[in-house]
C-alpha cells in the first residue's frame, strides 16, 4: 500500500522531533561542503551545501512546508543564490523544496525515474514547478569549485530513482536514503525499491570508500565506512533470518510472532520504521506479497 506524502511527513516528523523544524543548522564536513539539517525539529533528510567561488549547489532541498526557511538559511550561508540542486530520490522530505528553489532560479537535476514519477504526482516536489529540469540515466559529473562531484544511479534500492554523490577529491559520499545510519531503513517497495538492490547499493558504496571516507547518510549522524558496513551486516542478516522462516512456509503472522529481528531492536528500531514494519517489508519483498 502506498503511503501518501502528507502521512509520511507527519510520521517522520513525529519520529524525529514531533514537529517540523523552524530553523536549520550546518556542520562542516570538509571545507566547502556543509551538512544541513533541522535545528529544532524534523527538517527532512540530511542535505549538503557546496559553497565556492564558482558555483553553489545543494544535495536535496528538504520539505515543502519549510522550504522558504531553508532557502533563506542556505543563501545566507553561501552568500549568493543556489545554482543547482541534485535530488537523491523522489520522496518529499528530500525533494519537497524543489518548487521553492526553482522559483529562485535554481536548476534541479535528478534521475530519469524521479521526473517520471513526479509527472504522475508532483506533490513530493512542491508541485509541477518542482519538476527536475535536467535528468540522467546512469550518472553525471559536476565540476564545482575545483571539485568533482560524481552523481551515480543506484538501481532498485531505496526507490527506483536513487542517486548518491561521491566527491573523490575530498573523500566524501552523500548516500541519500540508501543509508539510514543505525536506523532500520525505509525500503519503498511501491516506488521501485528492493531489499536486494539496497544491499547491492550499500556494497557498491563500501567498495569506493576507505577508512577515511566521510559519509553523509540520508538520515542519522555523519558516518564512516565502518558504520556503513555495520548497517549492511544488519540488513543482510535480517534478510537471511526472515528468508529462513519464509522457506519454512511461515506466514507473516507466524514470522512476527517469532520476532527474528529482536536482536536489532535496541539499536535500529525507531518510530517510523519499527522492527515489526521492517520485518513486514522484508517478508513482502521475499514473498511478493502486498
Amino acid at each position: 500500500m502506498r503511503i501518501s506524502l502528507s502521512i509520511l511527513l507527519l510520521v517522520m516528523a513525529g519520529a524525529s522531533h514531533a514537529q517540523f523544524a523552524s530553523s536549520f543548522k550546518s556542520t562542516e564536513v570538509v571545507p566547502g561542503i556543509l551538512m544541513i539539517e533541522g535545528a529544532d525539529g524534523f527538517g527532512g533528510g540530511n542535505m549538503a551545501l557546496l559553497i565556492g567561488n564558482d558555483h553553489v549547489a545543494m544535495i536535496d532541498d528538504g520539505l515543502d512546508p519549510i522550504a522558504a526557511t531553508l532557502l533563506a538559511f542556505v543563501k545566507e550561508k553561501a552568500g549568493r543564490p543556489i545554482d543547482f540542486v541534485v535530488n537523491t530520490h523522489v520522496h518529499g522530505d528530500h525533494a519537497g523544496g524543489n518548487a521553492h528553489f526553482a522559483a529562485d532560479g535554481t536548476i534541479v537535476f535528478a534521475h530519469d525515474n524521479i521526473r517520471k514519477r513526479l509527472l504522475e504526482d508532483s506533490e513530493p516536489a512542491g508541485g509541477d514547478a518542482g519538476l527536475p529540469v535536467v535528468t540522467f540515466a546512469e550518472g553525471v559529473t559536476f565540476h564545482l569549485n575545483g571539485l568533482a562531484a560524481n552523481v551515480f544511479h543506484l538501481p532498485a534500492a531505496h526507490t527506483d530513482g536513487d542517486a548518491a554523490i561521491y566527491f573523490p577529491d575530498v573523500n566524501v559520499i552523500h548516500t541519500g536514503d540508501v543509508m539510514f545510519n543505525f536506523l532500520f531503513p525505509y525500503i519503498d517497495l511501491d516506488n521501485g525499491g528492493t531489499v536486494t538492490g539496497y544491499i547491492a547499493a550499500q556494497k557498491h558504496m563500501i567498495a569506493m570508500a576507505d577508512d577515511e571516507t566521510i559519509i553523509i547518510p540520508g538520515h542519522g549522524p555523519l558516518a564512516s565506512k565502518e558504520d556503513l558496513q555495520k548497517n549492511l551486516m544488519m540488513l543482510t542478516d535480517s534478510n537471511a533470518r526472515i528468508k529462513m522462516l519464509v522457506d519454512q512456509g511461515k506466514t507473516i503472522d507466524e514470522v512476527l510472532s517469532e520476532n527474528p529481528l529482536a536482536v536489532y531492536d535496541e539499536q535500529y528500531n525507531w518510530q517510523f520504521i519499527t522492527t515489526e514494519r521492517f520485518t513486514r517489508t522484508i517478508y513482502r519483498a521475499l514473498t511478493g506479497g502486498e
